[in-house]
Formats: C-alpha cells, sequence, structure tokens
C-alpha cells in the first residue's frame, strides 16, 4: 500500500494526549501531527526522533500532518498507524496473497460475531469453514530482532482472544494475525512481563483451536507492504 500523498521529514518534539504530536520540519517549521496510535508506542515517541509525516489539504481534518513512521536511521523503519494493518491485510486477503488463508474469496470486513464485538474481518468459502480473523499491530521492540506483544496491558486484546476461542470451539477457523509493523525484526513473541494475563488469554485461545500468525513488513516512506511470515516464540502458537 502506497501512501497517498509523499511524506516529508521531521523531528519529534513530544507525543501528548495520546492522539497528537509536535513536530520540527527539515525547514525548522513547528507543526502538530495527528498520532494515529492509542498505544503506548513504548520505545518510539522519544524526543528528538526522526520521524515522516504525511500532508493533507482536506478541508475535514483539523491537522495537517499525520504521524506515519519512525525512522530508525539505520536503514529500518516502523509503521506507527495503528489503522494501516488492516488496510494492508484486507488488500493482501482480497489479492489472496495470505498463503494460509488463500482459499477464502470472500472478505468481509468488521462484522458483529460477539456481544460487544467485531472481528476485523470474515472470511467465506464454499465448502470450508468460515474464517474470523483478527489483526493486531506490533511495533514494539526491547531485544534485537524481537517483536513483542502488547506494549501496555490490553483487556480489550484478552477479550478478543476469548470471542476468537468461542468461534473455535463451534467448529469455526478462528485466526490472530500478528502484522509487524517493524522491518528489524524477525521473530514474535508475547511481552508476558507487561501484560501476563494477554499471554494467559493467549494460551488459552491456543488450547481451544485459535490459530495464529505472524507476518513481517517492508516499509519505506512510499509504503507499506506485507512480506514473509515470521516465527512465534513460545510453546502457543
Amino acid at each position: 500500500m502506497r501512501f497517498q500523498t509523499e511524506l516529508v521529514p521531521a523531528r519529534l518534539i513530544r507525543r501528548y494526549k495520546r492522539f497528537l504530536a509536535d513536530c520540527t520540519l527539515e525547514d525548522g517549521c513547528e507543526v502538530v501531527a495527528h498520532c494515529a496510535n492509542p498505544g503506548s508506542m513504548m520505545g518510539l515517541a522519544e524526543p528528538g526522533t526522526r520521524i515522516w509525516l504525511e500532508p493533507n489539504d482536506d478541508p475535514r481534518k483539523k491537522l495537517r500532518y499525520g504521524w506515519r513512521l519512525v525512522d530508525h536511521e539505520n536503514g529500518h523503519f516502523t509503521g506507527v498507524d495503528t489503522g494501516l494493518p488492516n488496510r494492508a491485510v484486507r488488500a493482501a486477503l482480497e489479492a489472496r496473497q495470505i498463503d494460509a488463508l488463500r482459499a477464502y474469496r470472500t472478505v468481509r470486513p468488521e462484522v458483529k460475531y460477539a456481544e460487544g464485538s467485531r472481528i476485523d474481518f470474515l472470511l467465506q468459502e464454499e465448502g470450508l469453514p468460515d474464517a474470523y480473523l483478527e489483526v493486531k499491530s506490533v511495533t514494539l521492540c526491547r531485544q534485537p530482532g524481537l517483536a513483542e506483544f502488547p506494549d501496555s496491558v490490553t483487556t480489550r486484546g484478552a477479550k478478543h482472544l476469548g470471542n476468537l476461542a468461542e468461534m473455535a470451539q463451534a467448529g469455526h477457523r478462528a485466526v490472530l494475525l500478528y502484522l509487524v509493523q517493524r522491518t528489524d525484526c524477525g521473530e514474535v513473541d508475547l511481552a508476558r512481563d507487561i501484560d501476563p494475563g494477554y499471554a494467559q488469554a493467549h494460551a488459552a485461545a491456543y488450547a481451544a483451536g485459535v490459530e495464529t500468525l505472524c507476518i513481517g513488513t517492508h516499509i519505506s516512506p512510499r509504503g507499506v507492504e506485507l512480506a514473509a511470515p515470521l516465527a512465534l516464540r513460545g510453546p502457543a502458537r
């Protein structure tokens, strides 16, 4: 997926109120950018970090810039927009580019399936069990080469795992897809020290038959594309 407009480099001054970031453009101009990430963004929001912003001239938007990437200045990038993974995964599903889910031709986003919940994608194909797919954006890295999820306590994430387990027990396919929005990681693990409850929910979901997929990304200031599958550490796969 290519970005709609050409990104511009900047330096982060500070991130605040979860969705706002003060930034300095290369010409010295200070701007406020929308940060489409409600998570902790651990390790990604240090003042002085080189980042990439997407300009817009949409009169309906309050801010003229959206924060899209962290540039680690070593050839690697991290995508910080938590809305992008679903768009990228949808495009890949419709193009039948995800091997484990290639057999499904009908892709339905945001379908109600449990009390108070919507599944990211319901995949359907005649002769196959329905597949309920939940997508999670992974951006945390505390050890070289290892991506972790979550970066903060997520009761919502644990609830999603419980819902997926119910679908698996009912005879459907239930799939959790960790999309790693980093180009410097080759493995994925659960951040058990950050949220033990989520790790327990993941183990219970695995025991109930929930599948876990981990997929990397190619990221540059031009866009983000799905890359090769990544390995998941630990016994629960």
